[in-house]
């Protein structure tokens, strides 16, 4: 009796940390989706990377969330941090971002090592 005792106790703490959805014995949480279809394309050198985005007509504040994250996951897999530095447009003082019909093309650099 006891040591069932214990096992539910156990059970019910696991079951608290999460630990059972991190291992995948627990309900999967649906991520939150973007609002824009962006794609990563590493440079010459490992740390540039170009990200284009399908935004249509909207502008750099529309997509800036749909770059940042191929971007973001790019650098913390390959760089061991998500720190990067995006080119910048000096009229904006923001990314710079260049239009390709409906497409938005941006650039950026890893900042580790």
């Amino acid at each position: 009796m006891m040591r069932a005792m214990a096992g539910l106790v156990c059970v019910a703490m696991l079951a608290g940390c999460g630990l059972g959805e991190r291992v995948g014995l627990g309900a999967a949480r649906k991520a939150a989706s973007l609002p824009y279809s962006a794609q990563l394309d590493p440079g010459a050198d490992p740390r540039d990377f170009a990200v284009a985005v399908k935004a249509g007509p909207v502008g750099v504040d529309a997509v800036r969330e749909s770059v940042r994250y191929p971007a973001t996951r790019y650098c913390l897999t390959t760089f061991g941090t998500s720190d990067a530095i995006w080119r910048i447009d000096p009229q904006t003082e923001d990314w710079a971002a260049i239009r390709d019909g409906d497409r938005l093309l941006f650039g950026g650099r890893c900042t580790a090592r």
